[in-house]
């Protein structure tokens, strides 16, 4: 509990300096760079403040000066704060829309072009999905939760089409992730972090216009991102051995 309190108050102190420094700037000169660095770097040094060290895995599998769809799997608060300082270039994400009420929290995520979400309303959720074209046209990278919402227990629940439509429409290459550890260190269900090594997994780029339909995609990319859980949370593997038994 002491080290989520340090992370805590860290990020209380860290998000107002950051907004006092980052905010000028970027109504100034229009570039919102600095920002996010700023965001970014205090993200990631909160969760390292907690005690999770982070081992990252493949990320020279792919051009960074490109802009891909990012597709993750999500067990974990920690996630975000580990993950999107991870992904070279500046990168969106789809986040709920309430978030955009906090203070300082709401105008940075605005200022980032990080796109609001309805997860209740379909229309909403379809509205978002035309949102985050629109970001990636920009040239931004987008990583997306695909399952919408965290597993309680490691293994990757169903997932949700709209990321695949996007994906299809944008034409963009897809990278999938494999994050590995924070549903140990903070589950869905506990406050507290408990100290540990969390892993991020950036498997090979994926050509949505190989795939003949969202279905194909959506397939491929679940083995990929499975593919990378420990083997007692892999649904695939385990059906095929009590088949096979």
């Amino acid at each position: 509990m002491i080290r989520t309190i340090l992370m805590l108050t860290f990020w209380s102190i860290a998000a107002p300096v950051a907004a006092l420094i980052g905010f000028p700037w970027t109504l100034i000169s229009g570039d919102v760079r600095l920002l996010y660095r700023m965001f970014n770097w205090g993200a990631f040094t909160g969760v390292q403040l907690a005690g999770v060290r982070v081992e990252v895995i493949g990320r020279d599998r792919f051009d960074h000066s490109r802009s891909y769809i990012f597709m993750t799997n999500h067990a974990s608060n920690l996630d975000p704060p580990i993950e999107v300082p991870l992904i070279p270039r500046r990168t969106s994400v789809m986040v709920k829309k309430e978030l955009f009420k906090t203070p300082i929290l709401g105008t940075a995520m605005r200022m980032g072009d990080l796109v609001p979400v309805d997860r209740g309303n379909r229309d909403a959720g379809i509205e978002a999905v035309e949102e985050a074209k629109a970001v990636v046209a920009k040239g931004l990278n987008m990583i997306i939760y695909v399952e919408g919402k965290r597993s309680f227990d490691g293994k990757l629940l169903p997932f949700k089409k709209g990321p695949f439509y996007l994906a299809m429409e944008c034409g963009v290459p897809v990278i999938p992730m494999t994050i590995v550890g924070t549903h140990y260190a903070m589950p869905k269900t506990r406050f507290a972090i408990r100290p540990g090594k969390v892993q991020v997994i950036f498997h090979d780029p994926i050509e949505p216009r190989d795939f003949g339909g969202r279905e194909c995609l959506m397939e491929k990319v679940r083995a990929v991102i499975e593919s990378g859980l420990p083997e007692e949370f892999r649904q695939t593997s385990n059906s095929l051995k009590r088949d096979s038994a």
